[in-house]
């Protein structure tokens, strides 16, 4: 198993949520995984345009860290984001990721693979924020087994259980990927889903010729 943990706090060591993230993945290397942190903070990830480049060529216009760290997530088998909350979301540098993989939105690259995410705040919107993240990798075809937010309202010691739950959620990840488990609720999410992005790259065949082709690689068309 292949894990990767995005923490999207700028703080670097000093960060909170990168303790949560790498309890993650202290969690799921103790269930046998191999497991892989990057501080996208320290990335050149450059914003998207809406150019639609992607959708058409399956590649993006701009020359950053993008394209690496993206291999990185396609080749995971579980993926991790963490964030803390700025003004009740994520940090801009997290959503600048995300935003730079609507292709992946079209094209359910995360079909088979399993997420989940953790958050902090100082003082509400820690779950939230997480489960904004968790619904990302879904948009993108994964499935996920839950959130950690810790809400520490002048309580610096509320990251100790909130850690101890994040290497609990690391092993549930794990669990999930070694079981192949499914979610009822999540599956006809998902199947509704890929209805509409069949509908939408059917009806751009011509111009997204990437998407399509995809699609047609899948077998869905």
């Amino acid at each position: 198993m292949k894990i990767i943990g995005i923490n999207g706090s700028p703080k670097g060591d000093w960060s909170q949520t990168r303790r949560l993230v790498l309890g993650v993945l202290e969690g799921a290397r103790a269930s046998g995984a191999d497991v892989t942190f990057v501080d996208v903070c320290a990335l050149k990830i450059k914003y998207c345009t809406a150019c639609t480049t992607c959708y058409a060529k399956g590649e993006c216009i701009h020359d950053d860290d993008m394209p690496a760290l993206y291999e990185k997530l396609l080749d995971a088998d579980g993926i991790v984001l963490g964030s803390p909350v700025y003004i009740n979301s994520v940090t801009a540098q997290l959503k600048a990721m995300l935003d730079r993989m609507a292709d992946s939105v079209h094209c359910l690259h995360f079909t088979g693979k399993y997420g989940c995410a953790v958050s902090t705040a100082g003082g509400a919107m820690a779950e939230e924020t997480a489960e904004y993240m968790n619904s990302a990798i879904r948009m993108m075809g994964g499935t996920t087994v839950g959130v950690v937010g810790v809400n520490f309202m002048g309580n610096p010691d509320a990251i100790i259980p909130a850690e101890k739950k994040a290497k609990e959620l690391g092993r549930k990840l794990c669990e999930a990927i070694k079981t192949n488990w499914k979610d009822p609720a999540q599956q006809k999410s998902y199947a509704e889903r890929k209805a509409h992005m069949k509908q939408l790259v059917l009806a751009n065949k011509d111009v997204w010729t990437h998407e399509y082709d995809h699609w047609k690689t899948m077998g869905w068309v």
